[in-house]
């Protein structure tokens, strides 16, 4: 028994020993790993904690309670108002709390076009690459999106759809904060520009226009704002809103009357017809203290730009950015698209005192499905800016991909040197 025992000995402290000897090994290697920052010739930053590891919505369950959609009562057609939706959407959201982080700041896109093929040949061509630009949007500054080509109301078309659209998407997204509408001829022409919804707090409509068009008593005019793009929070004053504004259109018995009522106080506006955009200026000077007040109307940029203005600055925008870029490393270095925020906030610092790029070129007066487009532009003028508008702003996607188009007014690309 002691000479069985005598051998085993060695054994167990030679394991000790290895054991010991690759414990150590691992520690070093992972301390060696863990400090080791890589240099490839570019500045190094680090990310913000808080980007990482947030808690994702619960998509896969919904729980049992009650909640307005429970109700036998609730109607998405437009003609039956929704009452204490405030609250309705505020049970939604205890019910679903992993709705509720960064529920404030929650945007869901909407666009669309109509249900019938384009007259214009190349009108759907056009609207899809229209589309394209909203989803690259969309997907780089995560925001939902929802494209509808359906009338929700057979008396709202035209104009008037987007309210029975907008209405039923707060109804269908409650963890939304913001409707974002924009309409089908808009194009996103700086892919890299937040909208700052804190300046917004106070507000629940945004739309582009300037004040003195809207609520002075002289030069008022149908076209003091721009309702093809707005942002309209998920509330009840929204809701309201809506049921008023939609009281002006083709659902009201006074629609005719509503027509010459809004010609007679817009002395520019040249057609008979309510429309949408002349109506809502029209509740928000008749009733500043209600619509008004919650209404901003902003100026400091182009949250709804005039295409006739902006289509001339693309290619010096176009040098005006490479240079920059050229001239500032960290920009210049390739990157995942995933990680665009970052880059964004660092050209942030440096388009201080530049000339930037129009954030929505909006081609108001085109009409690329119908094709029937203002008389005061040719019909080569509309669909080639057109063209040249989604080049310049798919050039801001296309960059992370490797390829560019070099000339704006062609869709070929060539690589990225």
């Amino acid at each position: 028994m002691a000479k069985s025992i005598h051998q085993t000995k060695p054994c167990a402290d030679g394991f000790c020993f290895l054991a010991g000897l690759f414990f150590g090994l691992f520690c070093f290697w992972s301390l060696t790993l863990y400090h080791y920052k890589p240099h490839f010739g570019f500045i190094p930053f680090s990310a913000k904690a808080s980007d990482y590891g947030a808690e994702a919505p619960i998509l896969h369950s919904d729980p049992p309670h009650e909640t307005f959609y429970d109700d036998p009562e609730l109607s998405y057609f437009i003609e039956k108002p929704v009452n204490n939706w405030d609250q309705k959407r505020r049970v939604w959201l205890d019910l679903h709390p992993s709705f509720t982080a960064g529920s404030r700041d929650r945007v869901l896109l909407v666009t669309g076009s109509q249900p019938s093929v384009c007259k214009n040949p190349i009108g759907d061509h056009l609207l899809l690459r229209f589309f394209k630009n909203k989803a690259d949007y969309c997907r780089l500054h995560g925001h939902d999106i929802f494209y509808n080509d359906a009338y929700l109301h057979p008396k709202m078309d035209s104009y008037w759809a987007k309210l029975p659209i907008i209405r039923a998407a707060m109804l269908a997204h409650p963890e939304a904060e913001w409707i974002w509408w924009m309409d089908s001829d808009a194009v996103f022409t700086d892919m890299e520009f937040k909208v700052p919804l804190g300046r917004y707090k106070d507000h629940n409509l945004v739309v582009h226009g300037w004040p003195n068009m809207v609520y002075g008593d002289k030069n008022k005019s149908w076209t003091g704002l721009n309702a093809g793009v707005l942002l309209i929070r998920n509330c009840q004053w929204s809701m309201d809103l809506i049921d008023v504004w939609a009281s002006m259109g083709p659902l009201s018995p006074d629609f005719e009357r509503w027509g010459q009522i809004l010609t007679s106080v817009f002395k520019d506006k040249l057609f008979s017809v309510s429309d949408d955009q002349s109506s809502l200026i029209y509740l928000l000077f008749t009733n500043k203290e209600k619509w008004g007040d919650k209404t901003y109307l902003e100026g400091e940029y182009n949250l709804e730009g005039y295409w006739l203005a902006l289509v001339g600055k693309y290619d010096t925008l176009t040098a005006s950015y490479i240079k920059m870029e050229r001239n500032e490393g960290v920009l210049r270095r390739r990157h995942a698209e995933k990680v665009n925020d970052w880059y964004d906030a660092e050209r942030e610092k440096y388009l201080q005192g530049r000339e930037r790029r129009p954030f929505v070129t909006h081609f108001t007066g085109c009409q690329p499905c119908s094709g029937e487009h203002n008389p005061q532009y040719s019909a080569d003028s509309c669909w080639n800016e057109m063209k040249r508008a989604l080049n310049y702003a798919d050039n801001q996607v296309l960059k992370n991909y490797g390829f560019v188009h070099p000339e704006l007014s062609s869709s070929e690309v060539s690589v990225v040197i």
